[in-house]
């Protein structure tokens, strides 16, 4: 690797690390780097994958205030988040590359126009409960863990817009600021990468220098990223999330 493809991963990683702690889809910044200085596909997903834990642990730390009071959401859905990580991983080496590639767009634009209709969607809901006598469960029940195992099973295959779809499921089925979602979302999303990498170890190939390279970009990303992200309103952070969204989507069709 040359100084000056160095100095692109690792601006990658910055990249990705920011965009990570505040929406996700970071991976689209990194992966399309790593090809282009010359990795293999898996290759670079893995190395991709080492290189942004940093980044989420980063971003985790910087929303800590956010996390307050979540420990119960964070132990169950650690559960749902170790395990399909750890699923979407073994998919990545049994599948044939490119198996998400038709469903991914869909996924990710079902995801946006839940963000986009959550206030909605969640005062309706809120409305229905009031007028029938029942409460919300309190860590959004079986449909939301079901959700966000699925969704990390994705974030272990690949993880494109993995935040985006954690928000959407949570901002629906969950009572609760966007900031504190956010904050659990970047929790989640480094268990999952996490018990990827750890999988990884032991059956792929690892770029190291990239590794480094990102991963020091990512976690000083993650700290720009908190800063940037604690201080957007939810109407803001809304828009940020819609417009990262869109731009994986258009990224991933014209591949």
């Amino acid at each position: 690797m040359s100084i000056w493809e160095a100095v692109a991963v690792f601006a990658a990683g910055l990249g990705a690390g920011t965009i990570n702690t505040i929406v996700g889809s970071g991976t689209l910044i990194t992966f399309p780097v790593l090809l282009a200085v010359g990795l293999p596909p898996v290759t670079a997903n893995v190395s991709n994958s080492l290189g942004l834990v940093p980044g989420s642990i980063s971003g985790a730390i910087g929303y800590r205030r956010e996390l307050a009071g979540q420990g119960r959401r964070v132990l169950r859905f650690s559960a749902a988040a170790l395990t399909g990580g750890l699923a979407g991983a073994v998919l990545l080496l049994a599948l044939p590359a490119g198996a998400f590639q038709a469903v991914v767009p869909a996924l990710i634009a079902l995801a946006l126009v839940l963000v986009v209709i959550q206030p909605r969607l969640a005062a309706a809901v809120r409305a229905r409960r009031e007028r029938n006598g029942t409460t919300a469960h309190r860590d959004g029940g079986i449909a939301l863990f079901t959700g966000l195992l699925l969704a990390s099973a994705y974030g272990g295959y690949f993880g494109a817009a993995q935040g985006v779809l954690y928000l959407s499921l949570m901002g629906v089925l969950l009572s609760d600021d966007l900031q504190r979602l956010n904050a659990l979302k970047n929790v989640l999303a480094a268990l999952v990468n996490g018990v990827a990498v750890l999988f990884f170890l032991f059956v792929a190939h690892f770029d190291w220098t990239a590794v480094l390279l990102i991963a020091a970009g990512s976690a000083l990303g993650g700290q720009l990223g908190a800063k940037v992200g604690r201080r957007l309103p939810p109407t803001a952070l809304r828009a940020v999330i819609v417009a990262v969204g869109l731009a994986a989507i258009v990224q991933l069709l014209l591949k």
